[in-house]
């Protein structure tokens, strides 16, 4: 049997100039390329061939996808990050934070939907993570997890295979342990406050209401904690202890202190033009690997009240 070559890590440093989004890799001695990849990056196998599928990889320049291509001290191979590359091609309004062979983890504007739209043409996230994966492999398939609301921006998780879409789903409560938003709301709030209801939806509305009894709808508890805010603006962290539809916006109307911009939950004003709510972050046990993941996305600028208007 032909004795396996060992590789050992080059140093990482990188070389100037380079541009961002890539790292440099020089080559110390004879290898081949995919398993020189397997040796220095981090993720499973499947996710190093899709980067090599799709170009992300060169030598010396030049992109280079196959997989046993000889590299010779001297040599640099350069691997542009998931994140630049996809944001240089298919991606429109998502940007992706962190891929596995089981997961994507990504960051979405407000504006884009979530899930498959009535509009076959609309490049929603789901649609736009189906094409990219599909790159690398025409079976490959995405699979929604959970949703956020259209004008809703922030992180969100899909997953890859349907073993780890169901145990996600069917163990949501038990596995994620955070999940927090940044919310502008109308009106100077409490410092901290707990919302529990229980919520009903109108089919003919869609709007959803909220019930201080029991009325047969879905329970649903809000927590949150003002950072900011003066007599006409209320910035909050906010914590779901529940997951239902519209779970904030409907609760912040309950309390009369809607989310901004949320005209449809009874918003007198839009600061932001757009909806005051933002998926901040979210913790979670990994379907795979079974280790605690957090995945964090600021809020953008004009969330955030000025000194002046503190």
């Amino acid at each position: 049997m032909k004795k396996q070559q060992k590789y050992h890590k080059p140093n990482h440093k990188k070389q100037a100039p380079a541009a961002t989004g890539v790292t440099n890799y020089p080559i110390k001695e004879d290898a081949q390329l995919l398993p020189f990849l397997l040796e220095n990056l981090k993720g499973g196998r499947n996710a190093i061939k899709a980067i090599l599928t799709r170009g992300q990889v060169s030598v010396d320049g030049k992109t280079i996808t196959q997989h046993n291509h000889p590299l010779k001290p001297g040599q640099v191979v350069s691997v542009l990050s998931n994140q630049v590359a996809m944001n240089k091609t298919v991606l429109h309004g998502i940007s992706i934070l962190h891929e596995d062979d089981d997961l994507i983890v990504i960051r979405k504007d407000e504006g884009i939907l979530s899930v498959s739209g009535k509009d076959p043409s609309e490049a929603t996230a789901y649609r736009q993570l189906s094409a990219y994966v599909k790159e690398s492999n025409k079976a490959n398939r995405i699979f929604v997890v959970h949703r956020l609301d259209r004008d809703t921006s922030g992180v969100m998780i899909y997953a890859k295979t349907e073993a780890a879409k169901t145990k996600l789903q069917e163990n949501w409560h038990e596995m994620v342990k955070e999940r927090t938003y940044t919310a502008l709301v109308e009106g100077e709030t409490d410092n901290s406050g707990k919302i529990s209801s229980w919520l009903t939806e109108n089919t003919k509305s869609m709007k959803v209401h909220s019930h201080n009894y029991d009325n047969g709808g879905k329970h649903a508890v809000t927590h949150y904690k003002k950072i900011q805010g003066n007599k006409n603006y209320s910035l909050l962290e906010v914590q779901l202890e529940t997951g239902r539809k519209n779970q904030i916006r409907v609760h912040m109307e309950s309390i009369g202190h809607p989310v901004a911009g949320d005209k449809k939950y009874s918003a007198r004003s839009n600061p932001l033009k757009r909806l005051g709510l933002h998926a901040s972050s979210i913790s979670f046990i990994h379907p795979t690997t079974n280790k605690l993941v957090s995945f964090n996305v600021k809020a953008q600028k004009g969330f955030y009240l000025s000194s002046k208007e503190v």
